[in-house]
């Protein structure tokens, strides 16, 4: 039965703020770029993924893999351990799909303008679709001798449980893996979570990282590598798909939640389903139409949408010779009904452009699908010579978007359907429907500009080269051409203001026009302009340089938008399993040099009345230490031994006698 209008509002969940990491793109952003311009971001395996030349055959053979190509993420090993106050030995251990989805979650929930240190404590939820190991098990691979305490935190388990500790959420923590589909499962699972009221706030992702060649020499044994590493989806030489890396985060919150709140409505996921084939297919392993069809009308009888209304999908659209003709002949016979025959579905696939991240698959077909709805615009599909002949696409009302195709004006939002697969024959699709499109953004920041009007823009960091090099960013960002010389100073400053989270080394500025804001930036230290120098506001502003609380509501009346800002400039380094790591400082005896690599704050030296416990040294880090003195310089170390230390003055005074022993 259809929903009436308010139901289907009542149980409409918003995607309010988005981050991700995909072959070709850093950002969002990034990727729109990526499809806007119909670029095929897959490349050649890099020499530190594994030996590609050792194992390539076009041939399939035992233990060979059938491609050269894949979707690669650049940059997995680099990683900000001191932002999150991770030591320099627990993050070479950590598994980089972790720390990637720290650094993505912390970048979507600054996109959607939730301050960290206001979930803290609250009930927000931690979905997250994985299905490999790869670092873990690399190690497992290196000899059981290797195998300590501490790997015990890369268990995918703990892929949603380091979100969680990280920003101290206290609602559901849960790893989903059903294959290919994992990430949407994951963002059925948040919204139906959020529509229980079981959370206020929901952070849903898809991680995938191809550490080993293992899965691909599997597949091309059974045949579903590309072997051109490229996946053509809806061609007739489709031939399998092309794996790639992929990291996605998205931020959700209930529809009337996140008007009233004054979020920014990226766009609504109206309804979502997922099933399995059960016996409708002739194995576990093997698609069956009838367990699609099944799904998608699941999917829009739960949002409350005639089929016949969505504009376009974006398919599971894997390349695969097998499964494509399945999932266009659903779709077709779904969306079908009742359709015009001269307006056609759209379908298309990001996997054409960054490959197929696999678990991670299905979120970034949804960023790139709230893009488009952004843009209003259908990005081309890549890889279509020939239409795929085993589809009927003369009777079926569906057609591939090999060109840009701009959304058609109905008087409504325009309407997209996600789906997934996975191989353990778990469908999943969502129905989503578009929010604020770019046009209109810019368009409220227009009316909201007040010229003239002095504003106080505050920013801050963890550090001082990161703070400078945010103040870069906002230098590019308010320049012409910039993105913020579109918006409001009034709504950028607001947003710098309430929507960010403020931290120790800190920078305020005052000006009454975007071209006085990049000067008094570029230069801080110049005097102010004398109209701003006699506003509440550089008193306003001395109080935040020095570190005080701040009354906001006090500072911005409620007239004021949330605009989309520069994120925060990462300070990483590249940790690494074999690589050298440490501190940038030399010098200093063995303790202070051991717990630069295991504290959670590094310093120059540790005062001897420092607590270690204070310090992060937890039982955990201990087993690091001692297998560091071990390896290092033969010290064999009882665990009880090092728990009994409180003190840094301990710490030192123990491993003097150590090296006394030694020698």
């Amino acid at each position: 039965m259809k929903s009436s209008t308010a139901e289907v509002e009542e149980r409409s969940v918003a995607v309010i703020g988005m981050a991700c990491r995909l072959p070709g793109a850093a950002d969002p952003d990034q990727l729109w770029e990526v499809l806007r311009h119909g670029l095929d971001a897959t490349s050649d395996t890099p020499t530190d993924r594994y030996d590609v030349d050792a194992l390539y055959s076009p041939e399939p053979g035992p233990g060979m893999i059938g491609t050269r190509r894949a979707g690669y993420v650049s940059g997995i090993a680099d990683f900000d351990a001191e932002f999150f106050g991770i030591s320099a030995g627990e993050a070479v251990e950590l598994d980089p799909q972790q720390r990637l989805l720290l650094m993505a979650t912390w970048e979507a929930l600054e996109d959607a303008g939730q301050r960290p240190e206001d979930l803290a404590g609250t009930r927000t939820g931690v979905f997250v679709g994985a299905a490999r190991s790869d670092f873990l098990e690399e190690q497992y691979r290196r000899g059981l001798t290797t195998v300590n305490a501490s790997s015990f935190q890369n268990y995918r388990s703990l892929l949603p449980a380091r979100i969680s500790h990280s920003f101290d959420l206290r609602g559901p923590s849960v790893a989903i893996d059903t294959a290919c589909s994992s990430s949407l499962t994951a963002i059925h699972s948040a919204v139906l979570s959020l529509r229980a009221r079981e959370t206020p706030l929901a952070i849903a992702a898809g991680v995938n990282l191809l550490l080993r060649p293992d899965e691909g020499v599997l597949m091309t044994q059974a045949g579903g590598i590309a072997h051109d590493g490229r996946s053509k989806f809806g061609d007739a030489d489709a031939d399998g798909f092309a794996p790639s890396d992929g990291v996605g985060v998205v931020i959700l919150k209930p529809l009337r939640q996140a008007i009233a709140d004054g979020d920014r409505i990226r766009a609504v996921i109206q309804g979502s389903a997922i099933s399995n084939d059960g016996a409708t297919s002739q194995s576990v392993l093997t698609p069956s139409l009838a367990g699609q069809i099944e799904v998608l009308r699941w999917a829009h009888e739960d949002a409350g949408i005639a089929p016949a209304d969505v504009d376009f999908v974006e398919a599971h659209g894997s390349g695969s010779p097998t499964l494509d003709p399945i999932e266009i002949t659903a779709l077709g016979q779904v969306l079908g009904e009742g359709r015009p025959a001269d307006r056609p579905c759209l379908v298309g696939s990001v996997k054409t452009n960054i490959g197929h991240a696999e678990a991670a698959g299905g979120i970034a077909g949804l960023i790139k699908t709230v893009l488009a709805l952004e843009y209003a615009q259908v990005p081309p599909s890549l890889h279509v010579q020939t239409p795929n002949p085993k589809v009927d696409w003369a009777g079926l009302p569906i057609a591939i978007a090999t060109r840009p195709h701009d959304l058609p004006e109905t008087g409504r939002p325009a309407i997209a359907g996600i789906s997934g697969q996975g191989s353990s024959t778990l469908n999943a699709h969502l129905v989503v429907r578009q929010g604020e499109t770019v046009a209109e953004r810019y368009a409220a920041a227009r009316r909201s500009e007040r010229p003239g009007e002095v504003c106080l823009l505050t920013l801050s960091a963890r550090s001082i080269p990161a703070l400078q090099a945010l103040v870069r960013s906002y230098a590019d960002y308010l320049s012409p051409g910039g993105r913020g010389a579109e918006f409001a100073l009034r709504d950028i400053c607001f947003s710098a203001a309430t929507r960010r989270q403020h931290h120790a080394f800190r920078l305020a500025v005052v000006a009454g026009s975007h071209e006085e804001m990049l000067e008094a930036l570029r230069d801080p230290t110049r005097p102010t302009q004398p109209e701003a120098e006699a506003t509440p506001l550089a008193a306003i502003a001395e109080q935040y340089r020095r570190g005080h609380e701040v009354r906001w509501e006090s500072v911005f009346g409620p007239d004021h938008r949330f605009v989309q800002l520069p994120r925060y400039p990462w300070q990483t380094q590249r940790f690494w399993p074999g690589e050298h790591f440490g501190s940038e400082h030399g010098g200093g005896d063995l303790a202070t040099t051991v717990l630069r690599e295991h504290a959670r704050t590094a310093a120059d030296d540790y005062p001897d009345g420092s607590l270690l416990s204070d310090m992060g040294i937890d039982s955990l880090a201990r087993v690091r230490i001692i297998l560091r003195l071990a390896s290092d310089h033969g010290y064999e170390v009882e665990a009880e031994e090092l728990a009994q230390l409180r003190t840094v003055g301990d710490f030192r005074n123990w491993l003097h006698v150590l090296e006394a022993q030694a020698a």
